[in-house]
């Protein structure tokens, strides 16, 4: 079994979503598949399956290391470091 993620109580913070979309999608006119957003500052990017993958982009950039779907109907959180599910 995995080890659980060891960021989560520093790196979770209240925060709300900076916009309706991806951001960086949004300022370039672009599309996404589905929406992630950043538990430390609020960053809305486009996940993994999407071209751009701004979520991901986005961790590499601040080392926020955990996002949380901002799909409708989703409630889970990833950690990017630890690779695991909280």
């Amino acid at each position: 079994m995995p080890a659980p993620c060891s960021h989560a109580a520093e790196h979770i913070k209240p925060v709300k979503p900076h916009s309706r979309g991806c951001e960086e999608c949004l300022k370039m006119g672009d599309q996404w598949v589905h929406l992630r957003m950043c538990l430390e500052c609020g960053h809305v990017g486009c996940c993994d399956s999407s071209k751009n993958t701004h979520a991901r982009k986005h961790f590499h950039s601040t080392h926020h290391p955990i996002i949380q779907s901002a799909e409708r109907g989703e409630d889970w959180r990833w950690c990017y470091v630890d690779d695991v599910y909280l």
